[in-house]
């Protein structure tokens, strides 16, 4: 019920969005959106791009006296720094681990552009629509918080309890966990400095759901939760709940047990499921983590070929990210958002 269209490319005048089944008479926050475009927007330490973009939205349509209208929300955010000549050399070249070979072969050309539509630029207007699914979700008390749980080998380890915004924002690599942060720096920089990249793993916990959340079939929560994350650039594997570990625990240790909890209310002793049941939310936090794989623009020599089969030793100019995680943190919590604002809006018409 809740739709984002994204149009544009890396390089082009804009990129940009159309919201649409947002419903009406909702105040914007407009700090709200600008705060998660701050988090998501390249240049903001020396472990990310340097490419320096404002990301200001300009609202087209769908709001007025800052209420949203019911109508489709249309946006566009400004490519400002843009520097196509940087990829001149791409033009007949197929970039390792790129979508220039794909994308070619499935339309006949391509924009070389940065990786044009294929470019993670494209996610700045996902950022934009999440916080308006987070408007969405704030009056339910549903509450999304992202970070970074690793980066190359290098793992954190957090108590959910402890999790909150300003603890994950206090490095640039958005891991509240203080000892691996400062050790994840250290790594990317190492890596920055000699034209490198590595991988790493985003987590989120998203608490206050509403139970009920979900289709029992085919849209299942954790199957659109899945389908989301892995939509997202460089991502490279999804799990929830106990994940792939739970599947050498027994049944009898894996199991969430019933339990009447202080308020009156059912509930599991523990939350192995992810909060999920059945593809249906079951009030307990949903918790998973994505992967994310090496960025594949890196500034040394790599074997390929060009158009015509010919070998080429490709070295990929421009500004690139030598991990995408700590970027990837607000697109995490933007496509979380906007999937559970969708099943939010689908539940209302699961029963009279």
């Amino acid at each position: 019920m809740l739709r984002l269209t994204t149009f544009g490319e890396s390089h082009g005048q804009v990129v940009g969005g159309v919201l649409d089944g947002f419903p009406a008479g909702i105040v914007i926050d407009f700090p709200l959106i600008e705060k998660d475009l701050m988090r998501r927007k390249p240049g903001q330490s020396a472990i990310s791009s340097s490419r320096d973009e404002t990301d200001t939205v300009d609202f087209l349509s769908g709001i007025f006296e800052g209420k949203s209208l019911g109508s489709p929300i249309a946006f566009v955010i400004k490519n400002k720094d843009t520097r196509p000549g940087d990829y001149d050399n791409l033009k007949d070249v197929y970039r390792p681990s790129h979508a220039d070979f794909t994308w070619e072969k499935k339309y006949g050309l391509r924009d070389h552009r940065g990786g044009g539509r294929s470019s993670a630029r494209e996610t700045a207007v996902r950022v934009a629509a999440g916080a308006f699914a987070k408007m969405l979700l704030k009056p339910y008390g549903v509450e999304i918080i992202a970070w970074v749980s690793g980066v190359g080998s290098i793992t954190s380890n957090i108590d959910f309890d402890l999790l909150s915004a300003d603890l994950i924002e206090a490095n640039p690599v958005r891991c509240p966990d203080k000892d691996a942060a400062i050790r994840m720096y250290e790594y990317i920089e190492s890596l920055r400095l000699t034209n490198n990249s590595t991988g790493g793993i985003v987590s989120c916990l998203v608490r206050g759901v509403p139970l009920g959340l979900g289709e029992p079939v085919f849209d299942k929560l954790q199957a659109d939760l899945g389908k989301a994350m892995l939509s997202i650039n460089a991502a490279k594997g999804f799990e929830y709940g106990s994940g792939f570990s739970g599947t050498a625990m027994l049944g009898s240790e894996h199991n969430d047990a019933f339990m009447v909890d202080a308020r009156g209310e059912i509930s599991t002793r523990t939350n192995r499921s992810g909060g999920i049941l059945g593809g249906i939310s079951n009030g307990q936090p949903i918790y998973f983590s994505v992967a994310f794989k090496p960025i594949a623009s890196i500034s040394m020599e790599q074997p390929t070929v060009d158009k015509r089969g010919n070998p080429v030793l490709l070295k990929v100019e421009g500004r690139h990210d030598p991990c995408v995680v700590p970027r990837a943190v607000p697109i995490v919590e933007a496509m979380a958002a906007l999937t559970l604002a969708d099943h939010l809006l689908r539940n209302k018409v699961s029963r009279m």
